[in-house]
């Protein structure tokens, strides 16, 4: 249970630095961190997200569903 908090806790992190990308590219007045960063910052935790899972799939931590047919 707490492998699937994580992941939806990583995968929040993900959607909160792509609308703080979206708060600075509105913004534009210099005074901000580049967009680029925050873009980045998603970016990492996505592959994160993807190690993480690709990890729990491979060890049996989590089972995927059976396939329906």
């Amino acid at each position: 249970m707490f492998i699937k908090i994580l992941l939806v806790i990583l995968l929040a992190v993900v959607i909160i630095s792509l609308f703080q990308a979206l708060y600075v590219m509105l913004k534009n007045d210099g005074s901000h961190t580049r967009m680029s960063r925050y873009l980045g910052r998603r970016v990492y935790f996505s592959v994160a997200v993807m190690a993480l899972l690709i990890v729990l799939l491979a060890t049996g931590v989590l089972t995927p569903n059976p396939r329906p047919y």
